[in-house]
């Protein structure tokens, strides 16, 4: 580049040369406005979504595949296998995982502090100014005797060199901000396990209602069936006249009842199957089966008093909280290290050339410290000292914040879990209490002592019972879970993925 340029540079004065300069400056200003052209459109193009993602290499399905009906069929999975794939595939653990490793890109930074600085560099230079022709020239070391340093006349210069710089002290930034950037990756990971503690529980809770929902099909589906049978004795007896029309009609109904609660049990099913694959990252139409025997069943300690002191050594947000304010107090350090002056150390070698020939013995070297203190600012340290107080200050009471929010959402899980069992109780006994009196009415009604609506009511009142019961199971099993997020058991689970 520099010999393609040369030619220009050399043109001075005079004839025909002087007819040529204008034309390599048109020629030269049209390259150089082509060139900006083709560089936008290609920068115009490099920020286009679609070539983001072909450059990183992430596929991303189409909205035709997405939907596609031809799923992949995982099998039986078990909860485990379910919370397993979740912390693989689920965007939140993605995201998660690039944080540390930002976190760790920004403890490589730190660390490269300590290194020297090692740069290399080529200029070219000409004009008529006095210091710059003395200083050029005088590094070439091809000063003119008798200068007229008042009117040195026109000189050109090629440069080529090296620097060398280490900082020798800044007030300990560098330390700082190792220690920052690594308590900032311990925050990163611990942010990690608290996705996970959170993923894990909507994996248990979503999981549940898929069971919740498969029990609500049977007994649609078993309430359709004894609706239908009654439907066909009660056609016989009216077609033997021993029964109203009304009867029949009474059934009938009911029974197209029945039909629409099977297909919003079966509706309700399909969505929390979606809803747990989401979780687990994969499309909503992924085929699986649930293990319903392989159950997860926390330890959990007997009550709040307990719990809370669980939770207090185990939640991360409590742990993130702490190296927040830790992370903060190096802040301040850092803030009013500025009150201290600097010092580097730089050496530089180069070598000046009128022609580009760089001759071994027109080489120069210079070496110094350079010691710098800024002893007025405006009050600007100053005031960064009190910012970073202050944020001190927030992320003392975040802290504080942080550990009231965990006990309060470790007493609220137990209140909910007592709760759900509790209902759990009242609703199993409801429904021995359902089935008796389903067992009495349908004997009254085939005794024709009460009639087909009594009977529909109790049938009605048993698969309502059923229904709440299993409700109430399941409601016990996401209690549990929830106390389990409210303790951080599950921020220790991990995918494959995690680091």
């Amino acid at each position: 580049m520099t010999w393609l340029f040369k030619p220009f540079f050399l043109i001075r004065s005079g004839g025909a040369a002087s007819c040529v300069r204008p034309l390599l400056a048109a020629g030269l200003l049209a390259l150089l406005a082509v060139t900006a052209g083709c560089a936008r459109s290609q920068w115009e193009n490099r920020y286009d979504y679609d070539n983001i993602v072909s450059r990183i290499n992430i596929q991303t399905p189409a909205p035709e595949q997405q939907t596609s009906p031809a799923a992949k069929d995982l099998g039986k999975i078990t909860l485990a296998d379910a919370i397993k794939t979740a912390l693989e595939n689920n965007p939140d653990t993605d995201m998660a995982l690039a944080r540390i490793r930002q976190s760790e890109a920004m403890i490589d930074q730190a660390k490269a502090a300590y290194w020297p600085v090692l740069s290399l560099y080529g200029s070219y230079s000409q004009g008529d100014a006095p210091s710059g022709y003395l200083f050029s020239t005088i590094d070439q070391r091809l000063l003119p005797p008798n200068t007229n340093f008042n009117d040195p006349g026109w000189f050109e210069n090629y440069e080529i060199g090296a620097k060398v710089g280490v900082n020798l002290f800044n007030g300990g930034r560098d330390w700082l901000n190792r220690h920052m950037a690594e308590t900032g990756l311990a925050i990163s990971q611990l942010d990690s396990r608290a996705v996970n503690n959170g993923l894990a529980a909507s994996v248990i809770s979503a999981w549940y209602d898929c069971l919740a929902a498969g029990d609500f099909i049977a007994i649609a589906e078993e309430s359709v069936s004894t609706v239908e049978a009654e439907l066909r004795l009660m056609q016989v007896r009216y077609d033997a006249g021993g029964v109203l029309k009304s009867d029949v009609l009474s059934l009938d109904v009911r029974l197209a009842q029945a039909k629409e609660e099977l297909v919003r049990a079966q509706s309700n099913r399909s969505l929390a199957l979606a809803a747990l694959a989401n979780l687990m990252g994969l499309n909503p139409d992924a085929q699986f089966e649930l293990d319903a025997q392989a159950a997860m069943n926390p330890d959990l300690p007997p009550d709040y008093s307990a719990g809370s002191i669980l939770a207090l050594a185990k939640r991360p947000e409590l742990k993130q909280a702490r190296l927040a304010v830790i992370k903060s107090a190096m802040g301040v350090d850092m803030a009013k290290s500025h009150y201290l002056p600097t010092a580097d150390a730089q050496l530089k070698y180069y070598m000046d050339d009128p022609d580009a020939s760089f001759d071994s013995d027109r080489d120069n070297w210079t070496a110094g410290v350079i010691i710098n203190w800024n002893a007025f600012t405006g009050g600007r340290t100053s005031s960064a000292v009190r910012q970073a107080k202050n944020v001190q200050d927030e992320m003392l009471a975040a802290d504080r914040k942080a550990a009231q929010n965990v006990l309060l959402d470790v007493k609220t899980a137990y209140l909910n879990l007592d709760s759900a069992r509790a209902r759990n109780l009242v609703a199993a006994a409801a429904v021995e209490q359902a089935r008796e009196s389903l067992r009495l009415v349908k004997k009254q009604y085939e005794g024709g002592s009460v009639t087909v609506t009594r009977y529909l009511d109790a049938e009605l009142a048993f698969n309502s019972a059923r229904i709440r019961s299993s409700s109430a199971v399941f409601d016990s099993e996401k209690a549990a879970a929830s106390v389990g997020r409210a303790l951080g058991l599950w921020a220790s689970l991990e995918g494959e993925s995690n680091e």
